[in-house]
């Protein structure tokens, strides 16, 4: 893959996923990255991982401009809390202008409608939607027009499709897809792009969460989408900003799945509902 010439990349979520694994390949890049998450624990360790990343890499590269870049910085704050913004805007007045954004912090708590509490759905919207809103707020202004400044918003094969045990996750997903798409009409004009990843069941620490409220139809159904690591949604994005890409879905199903659903959305939903009464039915067996 060649090389996506980044100054400094700010990333939310970092620590961990989707986000720690583009940050390894931005480091290996030379590109300066500041990850932001809640925890400052997992901050440090992702940190001290992406560091060594950026000096093995600079070692082995005979170019000196490589050697004194790829530095990690990080932030520990709720982007939900729009108050706490003052401190990344702090933090962005030093050093280089950001050209990439990666809004990849997200939630995600599957059940039942039913019985999925309100107050689930409400912290789902403030972290998915309103986080990513307070982000994109303070950073925008930081990327300079016509500088070749990029923004990624991480939304999901959930937010392509209404996904049974989802119905919060993909409200806010769905709510991704269409402040991208504004966005990316208002700052094409200043010359910066925007795309949103929608990947599919990823192996991350967040997946092991899911999985311990996720209904059995929702296993089923998400199955057809298979599973990938993080490692491979990373590189899906990196080429998919390399063509400029608005909408990048990793992997051969997500995209088969998109789209049949534009094509076909009545094939679509009828293996959904045949899948869900299937499960359903062997659950009641």
């Amino acid at each position: 893959m060649s090389r996506l010439s980044f100054r400094r990349a700010v990333i939310t979520g970092g620590s961990s996923g989707i986000g720690f694994s583009i940050a390894s390949l931005l480091v290996q890049q030379g590109t300066e990255v500041m990850l932001i998450a809640r925890n400052p624990d997992n901050l440090a360790k992702a940190a001290a991982k992406l560091s060594e990343l950026a000096s093995a890499s600079a070692s082995s590269s005979a170019s000196s401009s490589a050697s004194s870049s790829g530095s990690v910085h990080t932030l520990s704050m709720d982007i939900s809390d729009r108050g706490s913004m003052q401190k990344l805007e702090k933090a962005l007045q030093n050093g280089p202008a950001p050209d990439l954004l990666i809004n990849c912090a997200g939630t995600a708590y599957p059940h039942y409608f039913e019985q999925l509490d309100s107050d689930i759905f409400d912290a789902m919207v403030s972290t998915n939607l309103t986080g990513t809103w307070n982000v994109l707020k303070t950073v925008v202004p930081f990327m300079q027009p016509g500088g070749g400044g990029r923004i990624v918003n991480v939304s999901s094969v959930a937010g392509l499709v209404g996904t049974f045990g989802y119905t919060a996750y993909s409200a806010t997903k769905f709510g991704i897809i269409g402040l991208s798409e504004a966005l990316r009409n208002e700052l094409s004009v200043k010359g910066i792009r925007v795309s949103v990843l929608c990947p599919p069941d990823t192996n991350t620490p967040q997946l092991e969460e899911e999985n311990r409220t996720k209904p059995a139809e929702t296993r089923a159904i998400a199955g057809n989408a298979g599973i990938l690591e993080p490692e491979q949604v990373a590189k899906s994005l990196l080429k998919g900003l390399k063509k400029n890409t608005f909408i990048i879905i990793p992997g051969f199903q997500g995209v088969m799945i998109n789209l049949i659903k534009r094509l076909f959305p009545g094939l679509l939903f009828s293996i959904i509902d045949s899948t869900a009464k299937k499960t359903s039915g062997r659950k009641h067996e």
